[in-house]
């Protein structure tokens, strides 16, 4: 049965199908509630932690960001307007969440044989968004809908927000900067039930001996190399802190969802909470904190130190559709763990082509079934339940008494969730689906009504009416044949 909670007397939810509750797992709660938002609010407020821009995103960390996309799709499916936010981090983050190691922006800025400038950062930084942000696109990610900020713009806000921390007696100036008092914070650790007796031990976090606790964490660094004026000396804000402030800057005060990967639990987002509650005297600072599990490659950690870190690109774009990633992210559920393989991965491409080639040799014009709809939806509902509404998906597929159109439809129902590009052409997953699938097919050998649609078409493309040509593939496809136009001239596929 489902565990809920509402929040507050009045509630927006569900509209486009009716009242079918929407739930997800609420770390906060530790339990499955329902997501509503107050009477009169139409529009969820979510933070998605995003990456730092000190190198290219691996697979693993793409996985986040298709599973926020795929969070909005959902809101957006059941009614809801979604503002989102994914922030750039820019510099600040230390190698450990615990204020240890070296600043990951400088580690990149030594890879590539940049001198250590304020300008070299930003310009590393943009150089990685660009490519994260063309990695997002591959992935069908609307990043139309999406603000992207980066932290080194809001500084000035995050430097404020310490102010009033130092003001209210939550903040003390330590050896090497700022320190948040953890012990002024009695929730502090609430999210994730995290043993704060463990952490006092030093079990989790090397205590220093500029702090007063072992829980407490920089919201300024001094440095003398790099940084920005403040009336604690020339440094960086802490990592934690850029996020309470470009929240509260873009977003308000409190938000409705937060979402990061499982290891942001014990430090960043308890940091977080303790900084912004503190600082704004209001709580909580998100209603709804969601996280997704890690992405493991072979049952283990994807790590460069043991070589076994994949990129989108040209790890998998170049041998794979690189939509068979997104399914198969979505085969399995975000709160448990994701083994990821190449056997994996090349089942997952099977199925997406073969939904892909179903939508695209069937006619428009159907309806889709009423039953699977909802069935699909409840899936959806029922904390991202993708693997289950996959199953119902193909169910529906499979279904013979079922004509094709409403099947088709039904399909591209689906994927205003799943994202799987369904409603728009794919050149290359054609092709793809050819390769693998269809057997290569003389001209000679060819049925005279394709024989003739084939010449007609070689007419078309001939006189570049590009319209025509096209409608005539589609005409093609719909009979059960692929076309490939090859460098060595046209090839034609029977699909199986």
């Amino acid at each position: 049965m489902w565990l809920g909670k509402l929040f507050g007397r009045g509630t927006h939810g569900p509209e486009k199908f009716g009242t079918k509750p929407l739930y997800f797992f609420n770390t906060l709660g530790k339990e499955k509630q329902l997501f509503t938002l107050p009477g009169g609010v139409h529009t969820v407020r979510m933070y998605n932690c995003g990456p730092t821009l000190y190198g290219r995103q691996h697979i693993g960390n793409l996985s986040m960001f298709v599973f926020a996309d795929t969070l909005r799709r959902i809101l957006e499916y059941n009614g809801f307007t979604v503002k989102q936010v994914i922030n750039f981090t820019d510099f600040g983050h230390l190698s450990s969440d615990a204020d240890e190691g070296d600043d990951k922006m400088t580690l990149g800025l030594k890879r590539e044989k940049l001198s250590l400038t304020m300008e070299n950062m930003r310009k590393l930084a943009e150089k990685y968004a660009g490519i994260f942000l063309e990695d997002l696109t591959t992935l069908n990610v609307d990043t139309k809908k999406i603000t992207f900020p980066y932290a080194s713009d809001y500084v000035q806000g995050q430097i404020a927000m310490i102010k009033t921390l130092e003001e209210k007696g939550y903040a003390y100036r330590g050896e090497d900067g700022v320190y948040f008092d953890t012990a002024r914070f009695p929730r502090y650790g609430e999210l994730g039930g995290i043993d704060l007796a463990g952490l006092k031990k030093g079990a989790r976090v090397v205590s220093r001996a500029s702090k007063r606790h072992p829980t407490d964490f920089v919201l300024w660094k001094s440095s003398a190399k790099l940084g920005w004026d403040s009336p604690w000396g020339e440094g960086f804000p802490g990592w934690h802190i850029e996020c309470s402030a470009m929240i509260r800057a873009i977003l308000g005060e409190k938000i409705d969802i937060h979402t990061g990967g499982v290891e942001h639990i014990p430090i960043h987002h308890n940091n977080e909470i303790a900084q912004s509650e503190s600082a704004t005297g209001k709580s909580p600072l998100s209603r709804f904190w969601i996280h997704r599990a890690h992405i493991q490659i072979d049952g283990g950690k994807i790590a460069k130190s043991v070589g076994n870190v994949i990129y989108l690109s040209p790890d998998v774009s170049e041998k794979y559709h690189p939509l068979a990633l997104r399914y198969l992210f979505l085969g399995a559920h975000y709160r448990s763990a994701m083994n990821f393989t190449w056997e994996s991965l090349e089942a997952a491409q099977t199925a997406f082509l073969r939904l892909r080639a179903f939508v695209d040799a069937h006619p428009v014009g159907g309806s889709t079934p009423l039953s699977y709809r909802d069935r699909i939806h409840e899936r959806f509902n029922d904390d991202m339940d993708f693997a289950g509404a996959l199953a119902v998906l193909w169910e529906m597929v499979r279904d013979e008494n079922l004509s094709h159109a409403d099947r088709r439809a039904g399909i591209l129902e689906a994927d205003k969730v799943l994202g799987l590009g369904f409603d728009r052409s794919d050149e290359r997953a054609r092709l793809v689906y050819a390769a693998l699938f269809g057997e290569r097919v003389s001209n000679d050998d060819l049925p005279d009504e394709i024989s003739d649609l084939v010449k007609r078409r070689n007419a078309a493309r001939k006189a570049r009416n590009w319209e025509e040509a096209d409608t005539l593939r589609k005409e093609i496809e719909i009979l059960g044949y692929s076309l490939e136009d090859s460098p060595e001239g046209l090839k034609v596929y029977k699909r199986s």
